[in-house]
This record gives C-alpha cells, structure tokens and sequence, in this order.
C-alpha cells in the first residue's frame, strides 16, 4: 500500500449534478480528477504561456480546436481522451505547426463512472506527454441524464510554424506525388466493430495516435513536402478531394498500392462500405515533390508512426473530377466526396 497517497475526497462512484454546481463537490472532481493529473501551470481562469519558439523571427503562431463525441468512448486502441489530444495535435502539425499547449473542455452526463473520467484523463496526459504538448487549461460542465452520451470533449491547441515553413494544399502541383503513413480504415472499422450492433469479432485496433513527430521527420527528409492533411471524416477519399480541388490538379490513386488490412476489407465487403470512406485518427496524406518523395518515404518508414507508409498516386493537370482510382484491372473510377455519413459517431 502506498501510505503516501493523498485520501480522495470523491464519495460518490458516478458524477450527479453537484459536481457541476460550482460548490466543494465541483471542486474536488476537478482537482482529483483533471488537475492532479493534467498539472496546469497556475491556478487562474487563464493559461499564461511563454516559449522560446515564439520569440523566433517570422515565427507564427497557429490554432485549432475540435470537439470529440465518439460512441462508445473506450474502444480498442484508444479512446475518447486520447482521440481528443491526437485530433488536436495532428491538426496542428499537418499545418507544418510544432504543437505546444492544448485547453480541454468537458461536458459530462449526469450518471458517468468517475472512474471511467480517470482512465480518459490518464490517457489523455500520456498521449499529451508522448506528443510532447502539455494540458494547461479546461473547463468542465455537468448535464442531466440524457442530455449527452456519457461525455463529450472539445479540445483547443496552440503551436508554433517556425519561419520559412509553409505548408497549404493550394502549394500542390501537377507531378507531386501523394503518400499515405499508414494503413486506411482502421478507426472507423474498429468503432464499428465496438458498437456491438453487428455480429463482428475482428483483433482490429484504432490507429489513433500523434503525428507531430513524423512530420518533423519528414519535413527533415523532404523540406520541399508541398501538404498535408490528416484523414479523419470521410476518410482519404474526402481529404484528397478537398486538397485537389484547393490546387485544381486531379490525384490519380493506384488501387494496389493503397495499404488495407485485410480484416477492413473483408468488413468492408460485407456491409457494402467503401474503406476509402472510413475515419482514420492517425493516417495523413502528404504530396511531395517527385523529387522527393523516397527520402519522404523512407523517413516514415523508420518510425513506428510509419511503418506501412507508401506511395499511392500522383497530382495531374487538373480534369473533370478532382480524384480518381486506377483499377487492379487497369480501369479508372471516380472517387468523389462522401455523401452522408457511412458511419455515425466516429470522432
């Protein structure tokens, strides 16, 4: 037994109402359950930063913020506080940013396991420190039963493009080769699996995880790496849509080249679902230079954030239709921006 662990003022095992009332209740489940862990530098209603990175000639500072309503909120590999720091981080560094600060916002059904709130938070700070960003400031909010699904987290961060760095999709050019970092669909199979709806067993895992590293990698490798965008909702087909359209080029994307495990697959052809389609919470695409693009993949392929990294299309001159797919049997088809939602709730 560890005698020199503080005795937790928290009687209750789920939250109620009062622990959103702005009394003692409210303040011991922010201190013992966000706090403790987080460690926020201060104790005001605001964060008060300083970096080194921010002092820098032509750095610039971005900013991004997102909201996580994922059902269920654990699922294999990850869960709703972990998927809430990676979305954030990821959000940053495809922008070419060095994520520095995240805030964390939480909105909590009445009913919610305390100790369901400890393991979010718990993965939240170690997906925090492994990204290397810390948590410095949040709010948290109580709703009755009903009101929300268990918990919902929205997440703000703050980091640093240093000076001469520019990444956007308008940079793209016709030649620019397009690489993945890893295998496609995973999250989005993974959260569909873990609903229960379906008589699925599958050992899938979600691939959610930061990215900053890997783009420091790469930007190393590759210093000309024109965009990059994380394949989040609507899946790779949706991002390089949006990326194509912003440079008015058409991707050409080469079916056996795309990394898909075959668990997706199988899933996929099952329930008539397209895996270009599905979330991912730790895959990106990039377009580099033709140049390039070996030093980009090779970069990848030495971190574990990267290991099925390839190469699966080029940037053209721009046609009729922003993206298309190169057949294993030597036929094109168009892939176009999901309509609707193929999967609800998976982020």
């Amino acid at each position: 037994m560890n005698m020199s662990a503080k005795p937790s003022r928290l009687r209750d095992a789920r939250v109620t109402l009062a622990h959103g009332g702005g009394g003692r209740a409210m303040r011991d489940l922010i201190e013992e359950v966000f706090t403790d862990v987080f460690q926020p530098p201060g104790s005001e209603d605001q964060a008060r930063l300083m970096d080194a990175a921010l002092q820098a000639p032509g750095a610039r500072l971005a900013f991004t913020t997102d909201s996580f309503v994922v059902t269920p909120v654990e699922f294999p590999g990850g869960d709703i506080g972990k998927l809430a720091v990676c979305g954030t981080v990821n959000d940053l560094a495809v922008g070419g940013a060095r994520p520095l600060w995240l805030s964390a916002a939480f909105i909590i059904e009445e009913g919610t396991e305390i100790a369901l709130l400890r393991r979010i938070v718990a993965s939240m700070a170690r997906e925090a420190a492994a990204a290397g960003v810390r948590i410095v400031t949040g709010d948290t909010k109580v709703v009755g039963r009903g009101a929300c699904d268990t918990v919902f987290v929205t997440t703000s961060g703050v980091g640093v493009i240093p000076a001469g760095r520019d990444m956007a999709a308008e940079d793209i050019r016709e030649g620019d080769v397009v690489l993945v970092n890893g295998v496609l669909g995973d999250h989005g199979a993974t959260i569909l699996a873990a609903r229960g709806d379906l008589a699925l067993s599958t050992p899938l895992e979600s691939d959610c995880q930061s990215l900053n590293h890997l783009i420091e990698a790469v930007l190393a490798a590759a210093p000309g790496t024109r965009a990059a965008r994380d394949a989040t909702r609507g899946g790779l087909a949706s991002t390089l849509n949006e990326m194509a359209e912003a440079a008015g080029v058409t991707v050409t994307l080469e079916e056996e080249a795309l990394p898909l495990r075959a668990e997706v697959k199988g899933m996929c052809e099952i329930l008539g679902l397209d895996p270009l389609y599905l979330a991912n919470e730790g895959t990106l695409a990039l377009f580099v230079p033709a140049d390039q693009a070996q030093a980009a993949l090779e970069a990848m392929q030495a971190m574990d954030a990267g290991r099925t990294a390839a190469i699966v299309g080029r940037a053209g001159p721009r046609g009729p239709v922003p993206v298309v797919l190169r057949t294993a049997f030597g036929g094109q088809r168009i892939v176009d921006m999901l309509v609707g939602e193929q999967l609800p709730r998976i982020c």
